[in-house]
C-alpha cells in the first residue's frame, strides 16, 4: 500500500482532479466517492460534455467550450479519459488518478454495468441515453492497453516536460486494482 499511503496529503489538498482510465475501470464510481469525501463538484464528461439525448454527440466546438468553462472552476473532480481534450483539462488539474485494472476487470465492469442499467439511464449519462454495450466497445476495452495507454503516457510525458500550454508537473497516481481503489477511499476516511 506504499503507493497509496504517500498520496493522502497531496490528494486531500487537490482542488481539481482528473480520473482517467479504460471504460469499465470504475472511473465514475471512484470519482463520485472522492467527490463526496473531498467536497469537490463531480463532473461526468459523458453526461456534461459529450452526449445529447438519443446518443447524439455534441459538436466538437461546443464540447471544447463546455470543458473550458468547467475546468475554469476552482474545485472539481472529472471522470473520463477523453484524450482529445487533455490539452484543456490537464493544465488545470492538480492531481490525476489513472485507473489501470486488468482488461478482464474492465470487461467485467462494463458488462456488469450494462446488465445493471440495460435500457435505462445510469447517472453518468444524460437523459435519453439508455445503457448499451457494443462489440466495438468491448474491442476498445480489450485493446485499451495497446492502443490507449501509449497516448495517455505521451500526453502525461508532454505535460511533465513542461510544454508551455501545460504548465507545471501534476502528480499521477496509478491504481491497478479495485482493491487499491478501496484502499485509497479507506485512507481518506481515516483521521490524519
Amino acid at each position: 500500500m506504499n503507493v497509496i499511503s504517500g498520496s493522502k496529503s497531496t490528494l486531500a489538498e487537490a482542488d481539481r482532479i482528473l480520473v482517467i482510465g479504460c471504460p469499465g475501470s470504475g472511473k465514475s464510481t471512484l470519482a463520485k466517492k472522492l467527490s463526496q469525501a473531498l467536497g469537490l463538484r463531480y463532473i461526468s464528461m459523458d453526461r456534461d460534455f459529450y452526449w445529447l439525448p438519443g446518443w447524439r454527440k455534441r459538436p466538437r466546438g461546443e464540447i471544447d467550450r463546455l470543458i473550458g468553462d468547467a475546468v475554469a472552476g476552482e474545485r472539481w473532480i472529472m471522470d473520463g479519459t477523453g484524450l482529445s481534450s487533455f490539452h484543456l483539462r490537464l493544465p488545470r488539474a492538480d492531481f490525476v488518478i489513472w485507473l489501470r485494472p486488468s482488461r478482464y476487470s474492465c470487461l467485467y465492469g462494463a458488462v456488469s454495468r450494462t446488465l445493471r442499467y440495460f435500457g435505462r439511464n445510469r447517472p453518468e449519462l444524460p437523459a435519453g441515453c439508455p445503457e448499451r454495450l457494443s462489440l466495438d466497445a468491448l474491442a476498445y476495452i480489450w485493446n485499451f492497453e495497446r492502443d490507449g495507454v501509449p497516448l495517455i503516457e505521451a500526453a502525461l510525458r508532454d505535460h511533465a516536460a513542461g510544454i508551455p500550454e501545460h504548465g507545471p508537473d501534476v502528480p499521477v497516481l496509478q491504481l491497478k486494482s479495485r482493491r487499491r481503489m478501496r484502499e485509497l477511499l479507506d485512507l481518506l476516511d481515516r483521521p490524519a
